[in-house]
């Protein structure tokens, strides 16, 4: 496997992506779809429309890199199109996506007020003996 070091940011590509895809499209992706600079040393991911297939774009310095994996069993992690801005993976969470581990509701969409410090008062708290 290609290590990963702190800095390295995995990017997901919330639209499906024609798994035919290689080098110059993915790399056309991850410039006009992500708005990224592909040559960062950033991983990019990519999923086809019915999530059993991603790859993986990875420039290491000297050149890029494709990655590809398909499941056996099941599909990828659900992503939500419609989560407000860019989908950024842990490398901790990019390792269960690629385990096909359901990481759906890591990207829901917040509301767009949150309310802090605000308890319910029907809510009981436990008391300590």
């Amino acid at each position: 496997m290609i290590g990963l070091n702190r800095r390295t940011r995995v990017f997901l590509c919330k639209e499906p992506t024609d798994m035919r895809a290689s080098f110059d499209s993915l790399f056309f992706k991850v410039q006009n779809h992500l708005k990224e600079d592909p040559f960062s040393g950033h991983l990019f991911v990519f999923l086809n429309k019915r999530r059993t297939t991603c790859k993986a774009l990875l420039y290491d310095g000297t050149g890029l890199i494709v990655i590809a994996k398909r499941l056996e069993e099941g599909v990828f992690s659900t992503i939500n199109p419609h989560f407000p801005g860019k989908i950024v993976l842990t490398q901790a969470e990019f390792s269960l996506f690629l385990e096909g581990a359901s990481l759906s509701k890591r990207f829901l969409e917040s509301p767009k007020e949150v309310r802090r410090g605000k308890t319910s008062t029907t809510e009981n708290p436990v008391e300590n003996p």
